[in-house]
């Protein structure tokens, strides 16, 4: 399994959750196990077209990763940010 941390501005979608399981052999497949259990999560980290949104960071590990077919293995971690705005 993979260890998933979700950040604050996604927690409505997971009940407040902050850190998940999942399976999955790609940062991919990893987040529609995530979004089976929590409908939507997904589309908020990634669009139609598979691509990480502008306003999002993913990680495995301490590794900034833009590509949702990368790898990963049963005891990665995977850190999902999003950018702060304001004025």
């Amino acid at each position: 399994m993979v260890r998933v941390l979700i950040p604050s501005q996604l927690t409505a979608y997971t009940g407040g959750e902050t850190r998940l399981e999942a399976s999955g052999a790609t940062v991919d497949a990893v987040l529609d196990d995530v979004d089976r259990r929590f409908p939507g999560l997904k589309f908020r980290v990634v669009d139609e077209q598979d691509r990480v949104r502008k306003h999002m960071r993913l990680f495995v590990g301490m590794e900034e990763t833009r590509d949702v077919r990368r790898p990963l293995g049963e005891r990665d971690e995977l850190l999902i940010f999003g950018a702060l705005s304001g004025g």
